[in-house]
């Protein structure tokens, strides 16, 4: 297709294969819509050519993180029902040409799909798009189960409490349970000052606990209830630095490596991070 942006990295881009990556948390109200909407919306202004599905059947955010709310016309259980063809649920963004939306629908709920239908649908997109990035529910249901089902790569969502880190550990268990793993992480809404003052998990804390690859960490910003609110991705504001850290976050998914941002007033939380980080950051 025109417009991919190719990566020897990547085995399954070069065979041709779209990856599905699931974005998760444990915890509801992490961010990990937000995270979606992001991570998709950046690798598609890398020029990968990218379909967000939510799989958040009943209760969809998606469409209005992105913008896309009043353009639907079909969801992803029309896709799976035969109400409508594949393209025809794609919602095409007019900022990102590269990128699509699946919905999900509203007025269903997550029993309506099974986890061999969304191995299907992701067959299907894989021959169609380079990236398939898929917004899961929080919590341990049926959704979720759904959403891990087709995955290549899982990114678990966090902040630095310690009810949602308890909540990541316990999805990271059931994410090798059904031999996914591993997992990787991004952890969301740092406020350095408030790790400094010993007010907040700091992030080598939370990589202990979890002990899985970390690949962000996303600062706390206001922006980005001012852009998800108002349907524009953070990573469209170049001045934004959480929209920098998930610009860097979608490179690293795409096989680059990158240096993790300054997230402190002072070197002190990233010099004490460095023994826990992988490869670029």
């Amino acid at each position: 297709m025109t417009g991919r942006k190719k990566s020897s990295n990547n085995s399954s881009e070069a065979a041709g294969n779209g990856k599905v990556i699931t974005i998760t948390s444990g915890k509801g109200g992490v961010g990990k819509t937000t995270a979606t909407a992001n991570l998709g919306a950046a690798l598609a202004a890398e020029g990968y050519k990218v379909c967000c599905i939510d799989g958040d059947i009943g209760l969809r955010n998606l469409d209005v993180v992105l913008g896309l709310e009043n353009r639907i016309v079909y969801d992803v259980v029309d896709v799976i029902e035969g109400r409508c063809k594949l393209r025809q649920a794609m919602i095409r963004d007019k900022r990102l040409p590269e990128l699509y939306l699946i919905p999900a629908a509203q007025t269903r709920d997550k029993s309506a799909i099974s986890p061999s239908d969304m191995v299907r649908l992701a067959d299907e997109l894989r021959g169609e798009v380079d990236y398939i990035v898929i917004d899961s529910p929080a919590g341990i249901e049926r959704g979720f189960r759904n959403a891990i089902a087709p995955a290549d790569e899982i990114v678990i969502i966090t902040n630095p409490e310690v009810s949602a880190v308890r909540d990541a550990d316990r999805i990271i268990g059931l994410i090798e349970a059904e031999q996914k793993g591993p997992a990787k992480l991004v952890i969301n809404r740092l406020n350095a000052k408030m790790v400094q003052r010993g007010d907040m998990l700091a992030p080598e804390d939370v990589l202990e606990l979890l002990a899985i690859e970390l690949i962000g960490l996303v600062p706390e910003d206001e922006h980005v209830i001012v852009s998800s609110n108002s349907g524009s991705p953070i990573v469209l504001n170049e001045k934004s630095r959480a929209g920098q850290a998930f610009r860097n976050i979608a490179k690293r998914l795409a096989g680059q490596t990158v240096p993790f941002m300054d997230m402190a007033a002072d070197d002190g939380l990233l010099n004490r991070l460095g023994k826990f980080m992988g490869r670029g950051g």
